[in-house]
C-alpha cells in the first residue's frame, strides 16, 4: 500500500514518531454481511479501505501527515439476517468503540479522526453520526464522517447508486474489482440478472431485511455491468469528498 503508514504495521517507536507530526487518522469502517453470490462478506471493508487509502494519498500529496487504522469489520448489520455469515453489533457498542478509539488517538496527538464508512444500513449510519458527535464532545478530537447518502455526495456516484438498487450491484462490484479483484467471483457476477429493486425505497416502505426487500440472493442492481475502471473512478471521487469534508472541519490544508 505504497508509503501511507498503517498504524498496526508500525512499531510503537515508529508510531510515536508519526504522532509527533499530528497526523490525520483515517479509519476504514465496514461490515461483515452478504453481498450476493459473487462478492466476499468483507465487501464493505474492502471498499472503505480503498476510500481511506486514496484519501490518505491526497492528504500526503499536499504535505498533511496521514495514517490508516486497522479496518473495522463489524457494524450494525441487521439487514443481512437470514444469510450465513452476517455479523452485527448493537449501535451503542459501535458508538462506544468509536469514542474509546478517539480518546486513545487524542492522547497520542492525532490531528483528527476520519470515519471512512462503506456500510449504508440506516441504523449503522445513525450510529456513526452519533459516534462522531459523541467522540468530539467527549474527547475534544475533531471527528469527521462523510455520509455517502448525503445528496451532494450521492449525485456524484452514478445512476445505480442514486436509484437505491446498488447493494452488491454495479456500484459496489466495480469498487471491489478496483481494490481487490480476488474478492469477486467474476464468473458468477457475469451470470447474475439485474435486480431492479430499490433497496432505499424498500427501507422507506418499512422493510427491514434484504429478503423482505426482495433480495433473495442478497444483491440489488446489475453486478454484471461492473468494471474496475468505474470502481477506481468512484473510489477517487469518494476520497475527494472525504478530504473536502475534513477541510471544512479543520480549515483548508490543515
Amino acid at each position: 500500500m505504497d508509503d501511507i503508514p498503517q498504524l498496526h504495521r508500525l512499531t510503537w517507536e515508529e508510531a510515536r514518531d508519526l504522532f509527533a507530526r499530528s497526523p490525520v487518522v483515517l479509519w476504514p469502517v465496514g461490515s461483515t454481511e452478504p453481498h450476493g453470490p459473487h462478492l466476499a462478506l468483507e465487501t464493505d471493508v474492502i471498499i472503505a479501505r480503498g476510500m481511506a487509502h486514496r484519501a490518505a494519498r491526497l492528504l500526503d500529496a499536499r504535505g498533511t501527515p496521514a495514517c490508516l487504522l486497522p479496518s473495522l469489520p463489524l457494524g450494525v448489520t441487521e439487514f443481512g439476517r437470514g444469510f450465513t455469515g452476517a455479523l452485527s453489533i448493537p449501535a451503542d457498542v459501535l458508538v462506544e468503540l468509536v469514542v474509546a478509539t478517539a480518546q486513545a488517538l487524542q492522547r497520542d496527538g492525532a490531528r483528527a479522526l476520519v470515519l471512512v464508512n462503506a456500510h449504508l444500513e440506516p441504523d449503522h449510519l445513525r450510529a456513526l453520526h452519533n459516534a462522531a458527535h459523541q467522540a468530539c464532545a467527549r474527547t475534544g478530537l475533531p471527528v469527521c464522517f462523510t455520509d455517502k447518502t448525503r445528496p451532494s455526495v450521492a449525485r456524484a456516484l452514478g445512476d445505480e447508486f442514486r436509484s437505491g438498487a446498488c447493494h452488491a450491484g454495479r456500484y459496489e462490484t466495480s469498487m471491489v474489482l478496483a481494490e481487490d479483484p480476488t474478492a469477486v467471483r467474476r464468473d458468477a457476477a457475469l451470470e447474475l440478472p439485474r435486480v431492479d429493486i430499490s433497496l432505499a425505497r424498500a427501507i422507506r416502505a418499512g422493510k427491514t431485511s434484504f429478503k423482505e426487500a426482495g433480495g433473495e440472493r442478497a444483491y440489488f442492481g446489475a453486478p454484471a455491468e461492473a468494471t474496475a475502471e468505474e470502481g477506481d473512478a468512484l473510489l477517487e471521487t469518494l476520497a475527494r469528498f472525504i478530504v473536502a469534508d475534513l477541510d471544512a472541519m479543520l480549515g483548508p490544508h490543515a
